[in-house]
């Protein structure tokens, strides 16, 4: 892609998705992120209603009456998104890729933090870390995001997860608002997620097509694995195959689900033939 149709696009995708976030989103962000972290101000003599949870038991001890600590909310926060840019994400079988869907939804989530005067990173990841931008605010920051989702050639298809939460356990020191946007075809990160749930607020964005749900019969179909580049010659007449396909895939699913809740995080489903305005509206307003 040259220069001029990178910018062509980036253009296109800024005007979509920011008017998205000026008229919908940003006040939604707002009210379901704020206060999220809260840091120490003062200590002041206790009132009635006040949050015994809060009570300063030092102060209250040298003093001998009950002093309770005041915390204000941190007005500025840290956006991290997460993508998978595996092989898996270039299917699609409607009229966007799944990478086109995750590339509107994180700049969307990006111009609602920016309207916050948040910081904003983005994390590039398939079963390595393919690219790293730490936080930063502002609009051209935010359009160098788009661009690198838009442009960015990773070195490999396969995807892990897990190490993807490491890296992010180990470079975001504070809390942070995560949001990882992948289709989550992957297992073994329950514990990785946990971790950083602990000191994360993350959100999983599973972005998937109803194609990948189960396989039709077409009798005998050349496939070929996305992450793999391998082709196989695929018998989708047999029952057996199908099933076995099918229950993979719900698998995979359940585990998503199963991890993130029991994690704590949030989970939004958005198929790529959907609005993904609704679902992120709906959730930010479930919360």
């Amino acid at each position: 892609m040259d220069t001029k149709e990178l910018l062509k696009k980036v253009r296109k995708i800024e005007i979509k998705t920011r008017r998205l976030s000026d008229h919908i989103f940003g006040g939604e962000y707002h009210s379901t992120f704020k206060g999220r972290g809260m840091t120490f101000s003062e200590v002041r003599q206790y009132q009635f209603g006040d949050d015994v949870r809060n009570i300063d038991w030092n102060v209250t001890a040298r003093y001998n009456e009950p002093f309770v600590k005041v915390f204000e909310e941190e007005r500025e926060l840290t956006m991290m998104l997460m993508a998978d840019v595996s092989g898996s994400k270039f299917f699609g079988t409607k009229n966007q890729f799944k990478d086109e869907i995750v590339t509107e939804i994180a700049a969307t989530l990006a111009f609602s933090a920016t309207q916050n005067n948040d910081k904003i990173g983005l994390i590039l990841f398939s079963d390595q870390i393919e690219l790293y931008i730490p936080p930063k605010k502002g609009r051209s920051h935010v359009l160098r995001i788009i661009r690198e989702l838009i442009e960015f050639q990773p070195k490999s298809k396969k995807t892990n997860i897990s190490e993807a939460l490491i890296f992010l356990s180990s470079v975001m020191k504070k809390k942070a608002i995560v949001f990882m946007l992948s289709d989550f075809m992957a297992d073994d990160y329950k514990q990785n997620l946990k971790i950083a749930c602990g000191r994360h607020d993350v959100t999983g964005i599973r972005i998937y097509d109803e194609k990948e749900e189960e396989i039709p019969n077409l009798g005998m179909v050349q496939m070929q694995d996305e992450e793999t580049g391998q082709m196989v010659l695929v018998n989708t007449a047999s029952k057996k195959v199908r099933h076995n396909y099918s229950r993979f895939h719900k698998e995979r699913v359940n585990y998503f689900k199963d991890s993130f809740t029991k994690s704590g995080a949030g989970t939004i489903d958005c198929r790529v033939d959907e609005s993904y305005v609704k679902k992120l509206l709906g959730y930010f307003k479930q919360r």
